[in-house]
């Protein structure tokens, strides 16, 4: 492959490259660079949202570059105040060590794990000492920290900064100067962090890293982030016809930002696709070659045939499932609850803006009827089979 095309390659999907010419440069030596991203173990689940990151880390794995997925199992003890407004609760070292066992366990269904090295981060930080982690807290000022979003937000509300919370982006930076990282990723959230690599680097006398920025990968909404407290994410535990049902509920919109973010298709593969759309093909089909992939990737190819072939035969022909939930759900005092209220609360949709949007384009049934109202009353004693898009159902009391 080509320096060209391993950059379009690398780039595809990225936020941002900080600084694209040093990329290419790096690229040029021809030698095996460090690559990392850092992970903090504060869950012990990920959903593919997760994978944006490991899915980079592959593609640079794959052009024969050394690849370290760092757990932060000491930062996330400090917790990561990116966008919070008030301080993280501090983890037990027991917390971040169980959850940092699953994620090893589920990274390598994406990773090749004779070629992945796994590092914690509390390696170098607990031989640091205090004399290293005063010295550390020397080379940034309280000015800068209180420049990022965050930080200004919570002291301009008088909202309490935690010292130890100053800490984490110079740890985090440190890693990078500790392993001596050529390039790092992160989520676009995390800018300021990785960005603190950089300036370390430089006071410590190394090459600055590269840093590539992914974007937060938008859940089954559309809208917002994946996020499992939302309800809009896609489990890489979950079960195959499950993964599938909900690759083949996003929006033909969407589906191309998943193509870009979580496929392994080449570019060339993608715009093909794009073009075969454009020439009428049934996006549902190309669909399936995202859905395919993405069942495979987790599960093995057996398992996604068979949830593409279960899909057609449940979903293709109109057919309910079997195990549908069963929800009652409370009525307002006045005996009714509005039908946005209604799904948002029985979980079919993340909120009642998201409710009305799928009502609006014609996609909520109730009994097998479409509903065209998204203000629609629903009274109490109703009983029945509400439905959003291709794969969602619950059978509904409303008392």
């Amino acid at each position: 492959m080509s320096i060209q095309e391993s950059l379009d390659l690398l780039t595809r999907g990225t936020e941002d490259v900080i600084k694209l010419e040093e990329l290419e440069k790096k690229l040029k030596k021809g030698k095996p660079l460090q690559i990392k991203a850092g992970f903090d173990p504060t869950a012990p689940d990920l959903h593919i949202g997760h994978t944006v990151l490991i899915n980079k880390m592959a593609q640079f794995q794959q052009l024969g570059h050394e690849v370290t997925f760092l757990i932060g199992d000491f930062t996330g003890m400090i917790g990561d105040p990116t966008g919070k407004s008030d301080t993280r609760k501090i983890l037990t070292r027991e917390q971040v060590n169980e959850n940092a066992e699953t994620y090893q366990q589920q990274i390598f269904k994406i990773l090749d794990k004779d070629k992945t090295k796994i590092a914690f981060n509390s390696t170098w930080m607990n031989k640091l000492g205090a004399d290293g982690m005063v010295d550390l807290a020397s080379r940034y000022t309280v000015a800068r920290m209180l420049e990022r979003d965050d930080f200004s937000k919570r002291f301009g509300s008088q909202q309490p900064i935690a010292i130890h919370e100053f800490m984490y982006p110079l740890v985090q930076g440190y890693d990078s100067v500790a392993m001596k990282t050529d390039i790092e990723l992160g989520g676009t959230d995390q800018r300021f962090n990785l960005l603190m690599g950089r300036t370390l680097q430089g006071q410590f006398g190394q090459e600055p890293q590269v840093v590539m920025t992914m974007p937060l990968l938008e859940g089954l909404d559309g809208v917002q982030k994946m996020s499992k407290s939302l309800g809009n994410y896609i489990g890489i535990e979950d079960a195959p016809k499950d993964m599938f049902g909900k690759i083949m509920s996003i929006s033909d919109e969407l589906m191309w930002r998943y193509f870009d973010l979580l496929s392994f298709k080449s570019n060339s593969e993608i715009t093909t696709f794009k073009q075969e759309m454009s020439d009428g093909k049934n996006p549902r089909d190309i669909k399936f070659i995202l859905g395919l992939e993405i069942v495979e990737r987790f599960h093995g190819k057996e398992a996604a045939d068979g949830a593409l072939a279960g899909f057609k035969n449940q979903f293709q022909k109109g057919a309910i499932p079997d195990d549908i939930p069963e929800l009652t759900i409370e009525s307002l005092e006045s005996g009714e609850i509005g039908l946005a209220l209604l799904l948002k609360n029985a979980g079919l949709c993340v909120s009642t803006s998201d409710a009305m949007r799928m009502v609006k384009q014609n996609a909520v049934s109730i009994n097998g009827e479409k509903v065209s109202d998204p203000k629609q009353q629903i009274t109490a004693g109703t009983q029945a089979i509400f439905q959003v898009g291709k794969r969602k159902f619950a059978k509904i009391s409303v008392n």
